[in-house]
């Protein structure tokens, strides 16, 4: 089983639509999270260690990412898919930007 977990800044649009979206694909666990104190869902340490691919939205979140948590990125691939925040939740468009990007590395 593979542990994907999905980043953006506040954990209520772009990261909670793509766990929503990927959450019944056979083979994975996935997640989500955010990087802002203000998060819906905090990033953690943990999460991070057990995340095998980590989707990053935007170039910031990866390198916040990187500096907060460099210890725990020991294992995890992080990809970054360049979704600016402007879209509402499980908004169709963002579905369909979404499945486009992830897909390939699922």
């Amino acid at each position: 089983m593979k542990h994907v977990l999905f980043i953006c800044s506040r954990n209520r649009l772009r990261s909670p639509t793509a766990e929503q979206v990927f959450a019944n694909w056979p083979n994975i666990e996935v997640a989500s999270a955010g990087l802002a104190p203000d998060a819906e869902e905090l990033l953690t340490g943990e999460m991070v260690e057990e995340a095998d691919i980590i989707f990053v939205m935007e170039k910031q979140h990866r390198a916040k990412l990187a500096r907060r948590f460099k210890p725990q990125l020991r294992k995890a691939r992080v990809v970054c898919l360049d979704i600016p925040d402007d879209y509402a939740f499980m908004q169709p468009e963002l579905v369909a930007v979404l499945k486009m990007k992830v897909t390939p590395f699922l």
